[in-house]
């Protein structure tokens, strides 16, 4: 939770119903924490959960074989891709 406590420059405003305010409040004080950091420390905590399970890949033993057996094996380049490289390396100038 390195993010909370960095400096404060940027403001995030809601307007919730009073009964979710209510609630949260009521869930901060069970905390011991203000309304506030109670928001602001249980969003990171959805927010880093969020981030990670989009940048994670999961596969199931069976994906996970074929994923590595694929990366194991040795690309062959049809035709139409070989001669795409060969035009390609014509029109690129290297030093």
């Amino acid at each position: 939770m390195v993010a909370a406590i960095q400096n404060k420059n940027e403001r995030i405003n809601l307007r919730v119903k009073s009964s979710a305010k209510r609630l949260i409040e009521s869930a901060a004080g069970f905390e011991g924490k203000t309304i506030s950091h109670f928001i602001l420390t249980s969003a990171l905590m959805c927010a880093e959960e969020t981030v990670q399970e989009h940048q994670m890949m999961k596969l199931n033993a069976k994906d996970s074989r074929l994923f590595f057996d694929a990366l194991n094996t040795p690309v062959q380049f049809n035709d139409k891709l070989t001669s795409a490289f060969k035009e390609y390396d014509k029109c690129i100038i290297t030093e």
